[in-house]
């Protein structure tokens, strides 16, 4: 006979069972009795991501938690986050944080980037004050064919193509192969109401632009199936950045070395490799030397200094100068 706890367990839907096992297989490499803590929103998303780990978490050994942070944008943000916190603790989760941040105005890069790193940090802090192993980020299939379909338009190079990694570092991405859909579906099935942040439906907003209007043209024209292409580019493009990514650490320190407030690269290792290649080291060592982003015109500039030397002046460029001095190719800092 049905008891009054079956009836408040939800029944295993195709739903359940699929986000349920996409949070059981991120937890690989993490030790017994660590903490996880799930970055919660209260959108449906996170707060299926919440309900998954609160189910699988106990079963893996693990213990689970939540952080919501408020980025006090809207005026019912903190009603919104309390909210979500009593939501994380029915779920069993512990500890739950709920931090209230404040979010650069006017920031260069934009608000979404200003908010971004605001939350980031904010995570980092939780992770680190309660010594979790891992965050878990709610991030879902329709997000990462959102962030290919946005670097594509913004002609940004396979890096950005490559979307968001499954596992970087702390964060872990769980739903990377789960449809916005199954998640709405796994909190109707649960009896969970999940938040709908009106920022979602802002226009104004590139992401959500993409999401309500791009993408379902694409469907429309193309035919099912275009997120799932997306998700796969990005997926096939990751494999081949890694790759790329093993051939720099194994020739990098070969091909450089320090001079006088610089590096310098052997110019000839570098006409010796594949143009794609090229680039890639001198975008790694502006990176790791100088903490810059190149864009492709600026690669394609410090390059000519490789393979079109005619007696070039040195190139300015964001936080260093590019400059040929007899075999070596000079980046030195200006800051």
């Amino acid at each position: 006979m049905p008891t009054d706890a079956d009836a408040r367990r939800p029944r295993l839907t195709p739903a359940i069972a699929d986000v349920r096992r996409a949070v059981r297989g991120s937890f690989s490499g993490l030790a017994d009795a660590s903490l996880v803590l799930v970055a919660l929103s209260g959108g449906a998303d996170s707060l299926a991501l919440a309900a998954a780990t609160a189910f699988e978490a106990p079963r893996a050994g693990l213990r689970a938690g939540a952080v919501i942070v408020d980025h006090g944008l809207q005026e019912s943000s903190a009603e919104v986050a309390a909210r979500a916190g009593e939501q994380a603790r029915g779920l069993g989760l512990d500890p739950v944080v709920v931090t209230r941040v404040s979010v650069e105005q006017g920031s260069p890069a934009g608000p979404e980037a200003a908010a971004r790193a605001a939350r980031y940090a904010a995570l980092q802090a939780a992770a680190s004050d309660h010594h979790a192993a891992a965050v878990l980020l709610a991030h879902t299939l329709d997000d990462q064919a959102e962030t290919v379909l946005l670097g594509l338009a913004r002609g940004s190079g396979a890096g950005s193509l490559q979307g968001m990694a499954a596992e970087a570092g702390l964060y872990r991405r769980p739903l990377l192969g789960i449809r916005r859909a199954a998640t709405r579906a796994f909190c109707a099935d649960s009896r969970l109401t999940p938040w709908d942040d009106p920022h979602n439906l802002d226009l104004s907003y590139a992401r959500v632009r993409v999401r309500e209007r791009v993408l379902p043209v694409l469907e429309s024209e193309l035919g099912p199936g275009v997120a799932e292409a997306l998700a796969r580019t990005a997926e096939q493009l990751r494999e081949d950045n890694d790759a790329f990514q093993q051939m720099i650490d194994e020739v990098i320190e070969d091909i450089v070395e320090h001079v006088e407030a610089g590096i310098g690269i052997a110019v000839s290792a570098l006409e010796a490799n594949p143009p794609a290649l090229r680039g890639r080291i001198v975008r790694f060592v502006a990176q790791s030397e100088f903490g810059v982003a190149l864009t492709r015109v600026h690669v394609q500039a410090v390059l000519r200094l490789v393979t079109d030397w005619r007696g070039q002046q040195p190139l300015d460029l964001p936080g260093f100068t590019a400059a040929r001095e007899g075999r070596l190719l000079v980046l030195r800092s200006t800051r």
